[in-house]
Formats: C-alpha cells, structure tokens, sequence
C-alpha cells in the first residue's frame, strides 16, 4: 500500500543552462522526450537548455517550452523509476500547470508544447519591453503590499500595479508598469520594509498587463482537445479542482492575468492530509517554498538520479 502524496510541477524562474544534464546521463527518457518537443518547435531545445545563451533561455516564449518539457521529461523518468506510483493530486506553479495537466491526461503532450510556446509569444507581445517590470517583496504582510498597490494606483490614473504571486508566507511578488512598481517599493521602503526588489524578467507576468494574451490563447483553446482528468489537478488561480473543458480554460486563462495562489495551494493539500510532496523538475524552488509555507510537509526535487530512490522510498 502506498502513502498518499502530491506532485508539482515549477513553472518560470527554474530554468538554468545545463539543466537536467545528470539526470539525462542516467535516464533516456530525458533526451527522448527534449528530441520529440523539438521536432514539434522545429528547433534543438536539448541544445538551448544545455549551452544557451542564457538571455535566450530566459525570454518568456523559449522558456515556457524549456519549462514544460523539462518538467515533463522528469515525470517520465518518475514513471519508470516508480514503477508508475500515481500521487493523490498534482498541481503546478503558474506554467507548471500545463505540466500537471499533460501528466493527469487533460492534454496531449505536442498539444501542449505548442500551446505554452504560444502563450509566451503572446505574453511577450503583449507589454512592450522596460514597460513592465516585477518585484519580490520580502518580509511584508499582504496587506500592507496591496495597500500600497491600491495607493498607486489611485494616485497615478492607468498605471498597473498588483500582487502576482503569493509564494510563500512574507514572499509576494507584484507586477505591472514599471514606473508603478518603483512606486510601490518606494512606499513599502518608507513603511519598514527592508527588501523588495526589481526581478530580471522579460515580461510582467500575472497581473492585468497580459489580458490580451489571454485572449488570444483563447482562440487557440478552441483548436486543442481538453480531456477529463485521470488525476485531479488543482489549479493556482482558484485553488479549485476542475473536471470540465469549460472550467479548466478558464483558470488557465484567468491565470494569465491574476495572482498565483501558491500559499493557498499548498495551504489545500495540508487540508487534505497531505504531508509528502515530489517536486518534478529541475531545480528545487517549490520545495523551498512549500517548508516555508508549512513545514509539516516533506517535499523532495527529483532533478538528479541521487533523488529519486529518496523520493520513491517517500511515498511509498
């Protein structure tokens, strides 16, 4: 009999050249699954991954392919390794939830590869580079940040501004118009708060800067088959678990242009007596955040061969 245990699955901000290159030598799935994904994008993604450059790597429209397929190529590998152990619930941070989606059957993996290659095309287009901008707050109470989102932005008309993230308990990030987001450091500064930060991104993710992005990927929703989950998957915009075509394009639309809900998330499991995580992907960001957010919950990465017999004896 095995332990309840949830998956996740990070999205942008876990990408790095050279990632998944251990894992790659010990496990074939790994080069099998980048070489599929790149005779979809007509491009070698291993190649990218692997030796850069870096700034290309980290443009939103290379990125979001990069993510997803190093996710999923960590989940195929979890397969074998597992001898295919089903975790209870999958969820992914933002772009980790098309990941999520491909391992709990909703959407094909070529579907999926193009449709996030999309999603950040459109996202890139839709702000103009140095007008957007992100910021981590560290060490404020949410409140206080969207006090000082909503002063902004009532004393400068147009101008964007608003939480994009609720990463971990004192870690938001807010996102919006690049002037705004000075702003709002500014003010959190003056009012005691020692760190916050301008992020090195392309694009001002989650907040109401992306709407037409959205609506454009909407159009391509319309060509791509969404099945029924074999695996529930609860989604970051509002920590709901949906089974519907409909329903599931809307969060994933919604999440576009409103807040990751990743405290909440996290927060939902626990409330399911969910106490052992598997991060699938590279790196181990979500692990950190999840000890943050509860440290009731065991989480373990499997970017590397020495993690995977950790992580199976874990939920098993």
């Amino acid at each position: 009999m095995t332990t309840d245990f949830a998956m996740v699955f990070p999205g942008q901000g876990s990408q790095s050249i050279g990632m998944l290159s251990e894992l790659a030598n010990s496990f074939t799935q790994v080069r099998q699954t980048f070489e599929q994904a790149s005779d979809i994008l007509r491009y070698n993604l291993w190649d990218l991954v692997q030796q850069g450059p870096e700034e290309k790597l980290n443009t939103t429209a290379f990125t979001q392919p990069a993510m997803l397929v190093a996710d999923l190529a960590c989940y195929q590998v979890w397969q074998t390794a597992s001898n295919n152990l089903v975790p209870k619930y999958l969820a992914g941070h933002s772009l980790g939830e098309y990941s999520a989606l491909v391992a709990a059957g909703v959407l094909d993996f070529a579907d999926a590869v193009l449709l996030v290659q999309a999603r950040g095309e459109y996202m890139q287009a839709a702000c103009e580079p140095g007008v957007g901008a992100m910021a981590a707050v560290l060490g404020a109470e949410d409140d206080l940040i969207l006090a000082c989102c909503e002063e902004v932005q009532q004393t400068h008309s147009g101008w964007i501004v608003q939480p994009a993230n609720f990463n971990a308990i004192g870690q938001t990030v807010i996102a919006g118009h690049k002037n705004a987001i000075e702003k709002v450091i500014e003010l959190l500064k003056s009012r005691g708060v020692k760190r916050a930060i301008l992020l090195p991104v392309s694009v001002p993710s989650h907040c109401l800067l992306m709407r037409s992005a959205a609506d454009k990927l909407a159009l391509d929703f319309k060509t791509i088959k969404f099945a029924e989950p074999k695996i529930p998957v609860i989604h970051n915009v509002d920590i709901k678990i949906h089974a519907g075509a409909v329903d599931i394009q809307g969060a994933l639309l919604a999440q576009i242009y409103q807040p990751v809900q990743w405290v909440k998330t996290i927060q939902y499991l626990a409330a399911q007596n969910i106490n052992k995580v598997v991060e699938v992907g590279p790196g181990k960001v979500l692990s950190g955040l999840i000890k943050r957010i509860d440290s009731n919950i065991t989480s373990v990465c499997i970017e590397m061969p020495k993690l995977i017999d950790e992580a199976i004896t874990l939920c098993k």
